[in-house]
């Protein structure tokens, strides 16, 4: 069985695997319209997403989570493990890509930088990876910033790299955050 970073607390929330009864409020704000305006996949099928969801345990790749504040689930966060590039024979499984959704009813309350930062935790912390990236669109202010809160830099700027059905050819921003820039800003903490 595998090793799970979560439960965690953070900032008065819980993050911690999912469980059936969940499920129902996941699909509810996944497929909202205005959550879906930035993402790609503007729609999932809620049978899918109960497969999808009810496999992460088992799963040794996907450390995804359910973010909960007083008894009510309010935010889904993402963690996969990838594989970087390299050579042949480069180490595999060294990387984390992030991200999340946070309930529309619960938006602008901090939950989202919350969620980033714990999924940070998550993925050094807890399963020792060497780098994490997250990806959003550009026009997508909201999440660029919480990405920013959470401590990553941003690395790139990808002109009209993603297609959207309704929006057209929209450019695409990449943030990353190595381990030893997180145990450095770890440690900036600790000490101030």
């Amino acid at each position: 069985m595998k090793e799970s970073p979560w439960p965690m607390r953070l900032e008065g929330l819980l993050f911690r695997e999912v469980v059936e009864s969940d499920l129902d409020v996941l699909i509810s704000f996944r497929n909202d319209p205005g959550v879906n305006h930035f993402m790609v996949r503007t729609y999932v099928d809620p049978d899918d997403l109960r497969r999808e969801w009810l496999a992460v345990p088992s799963s040794p790749t996907d450390y995804s989570c359910v973010v909960e504040r007083d008894g009510r689930v309010v935010a889904m966060g993402f963690l996969e493990i990838v594989d970087g590039a390299g050579q042949p024979g480069h180490p595999t499984g060294t990387e984390g890509v992030i991200g999340y959704i946070v309930d529309p009813r619960a938006a602008g309350q901090g939950i989202g930088t919350a969620t980033a930062r714990a999924l940070l935790r998550g993925a050094f912390d807890g399963l020792r990876l060497r780098r994490v990236t997250a990806a959003a669109n550009a026009d997508n202010l909201a999440s660029v910033g919480v990405l920013e809160r959470a401590g990553m830099r941003r690395e790139r700027h990808a002109l009209k790299a993603l297609w959207h059905r309704d929006l057209g050819w929209l450019d695409e921003v990449g943030y990353a955050l190595l381990h030893d820039e997180w145990a450095a800003r770890i440690g900036e903490t600790a000490h101030t």
